[in-house]
């Protein structure tokens, strides 16, 4: 509860300064060890690696394009950035629904 009232009291603050660097880096630090968890959470209560290993690619995908923004084009930063977080996006979706074909209670601890 406390996170989604934390993103409605800062979006205006997060819109105003979107451009801003430090906030793609929040965003990134925050997102890894949030990812990576739930992705052993995931890895240990469905033993599905495949899953496992493209959300450590698309955070791979991701931090390597933060990594290397000053060797890219923009376009570039936005496609890489477009591909890891579907990378993301898709091993956290994949996860859920094992979870739920295997009943688990993983989602029971949080």
């Amino acid at each position: 509860m406390l996170v989604p009232s934390f993103l409605i009291v800062t979006s205006g603050a997060l819109a105003l300064s979107i451009d801003n660097e430090l906030i793609h880096w929040a965003i990134l630090f925050l997102a890894i060890p949030i990812s990576v968890y739930a992705l052993i959470t995931g890895v240990s209560n469905h033993n599905d690696y495949a899953v496992f290993l493209v959300g450590l690619a698309g955070l791979g995908v991701l931090t390597a394009t933060a990594l290397s923004e000053s060797f890219l084009t923009e376009t570039s930063v936005i496609i890489f950035t477009l591909i890891g977080s579907a990378l993301v996006v898709y091993a956290h979706t994949k996860n859920f629904q094992l979870c739920k074909e295997l009943d688990c209670d993983c989602h029971d601890v949080v």
